[in-house]
C-alpha cells in the first residue's frame, strides 16, 4: 500500500504544524513539496480542487488546506480512514 502523501509549501505554519503532529503520531507519510516541482502543483490541483496546504491524500480520502482541528474533526467523521492512516480511535474531536 501506498504510504499516504502531504502536500507543503516550504515556510507554511500550518504545514509545519501539521509535519510536526504526524511525527509525533508516528504516521509515515509520503512529503511533496509542491513548490520544488510544478508538476506537483498541478498534482495538488486535481487532486484537491484547490492549491492550498497542508492538503493530505490517503487513497480517495482528502483533506484541503486543513489547521490541525479541522484534521481531526475529518478523521472522526471517517474513522475507518483514520484507522486505514494508523490513528488510534482516541482522535480528539
Amino acid at each position: 500500500m501506498k504510504e499516504p502523501i502531504l502536500y507543503v509549501k516550504q515556510g507554511c505554519p500550518w504545514c509545519v504544524d501539521a509535519l510536526a503532529y504526524f511525527e509525533d503520531k508516528q504516521i509515515k507519510l509520503n512529503v511533496v513539496d509542491v513548490r520544488n516541482d510544478p508538476r506537483k502543483m498541478d498534482e495538488l490541483l486535481a487532486v484537491s480542487g484547490q492549491t492550498l496546504t497542508p492538503t493530505l491524500k490517503n487513497g480517495a480520502f482528502v483533506v484541503a488546506d486543513f489547521d490541525l482541528q479541522e484534521f481531526e474533526k475529518a478523521l472522526s467523521a471517517n474513522p475507518e480512514e483514520a484507522e486505514k492512516l494508523g490513528f488510534q480511535k482516541t482522535v480528539s474531536k
